[in-house]
């Protein structure tokens, strides 16, 4: 909902308290969530979530993520958000690389609407993507305290994970759902820096590795494209799966490229 850095930042942040400040919500809040919980009912069996509804829509992830676990609240008291993750972690727990998928819509009581900036978008599964990148250093910017992102940072932390350095990089994909822009499916796909020896501040306009860019983010959303399968609607998973092979990604990434990338990427793993 909020900019992403506040969200990612407050996910991964190291220093911060673990203690989220629980929101005092009117009765009718608490009766609106779990109305829009029962109309879009939402389950994850092995490396695939199925959402029913807002949107109707199949996410399979790769088999090197391992399926962390889901979480519902109300968000800054406007907002319904439900969460999901799928996490790639070594035996300790330090994170390579997970994805954060989000659904969230704002509560019939108020008259909000999402507005983003869309300088990129792409299809998934004939839907528009609204997509961004950023690299950011976790400790430089805690974050608020009641986001979105740190409730998932300390549901992560609850179930023994943590990021293997303070440096990430992240792509954002941004489906707007209903013309009224009150309804979104997020998904965040994150990396640990360190896999590529570089740093935030690197990738930073001033840094050194700032010409680099385009080439690093233009990798980074191929292999979060690369990691994942959508379909929709949902009653054509046979007949898609398929096609997998050629997902729909859009005039960005050809399903060419994307067949390479599975097939080659050191990061995938077979499905």
């Amino acid at each position: 909902m909020k900019s992403v850095l506040c969200m990612v930042v407050g996910l991964m942040g190291l220093g911060i308290s673990s203690e989220i400040a629980q929101s005092r919500l009117p009765f009718a809040n608490h009766q609106e969530a779990a109305s829009i919980a029962r109309r879009h009912q939402r389950s994850v069996r092995g490396q695939t979530l199925t959402s029913q509804g807002m949107p109707a829509i199949r996410l399979k992830f790769d088999k090197a993520f391992k399926y962390a676990g889901s979480q519902e609240f109300i968000l800054y008291d406007v907002a319904h958000a439900e969460q999901h993750f799928f996490v790639e972690a070594d035996k300790e727990g330090r994170v390579k690389r997970f994805y954060w998928i989000q659904f969230e819509g704002y509560l019939p009581s108020n008259n909000h609407s999402h507005n983003y900036k869309a300088n990129k978008t792409i299809k998934l599964a004939g839907l528009d993507f609204i997509a961004d990148a950023y690299a950011i250093n976790i400790n430089a910017n805690p974050g608020r305290s009641d986001s979105d992102g740190n409730r998932a940072r300390t549901f992560l932390e609850s179930k023994g994970y943590r990021m293997k350095s303070n440096d990430v990089m992240l792509q954002r994909l941004v489906h707007l759902i209903d013309k009224e822009k009150r309804n979104e499916l997020m998904i965040i796909y994150t990396e640990d820096l360190s896999e590529q020896r570089l740093t935030a501040a690197d990738l930073a306009p001033d840094g050194r590795a700032a010409s680099r860019w385009d080439e690093i983010s233009k990798g980074l959303l191929e292999r979060a494209v690369g990691g994942m399968f959508c379909f929709h609607p949902i009653k054509s998973t046979t007949k898609a799966a398929t096609r997998r092979r050629t997902p729909n990604v859009g005039p960005d990434l050809s399903g060419r490229l994307v067949d390479r990338i599975l097939r080659a990427s050191r990061y995938n793993a077979a499905f």
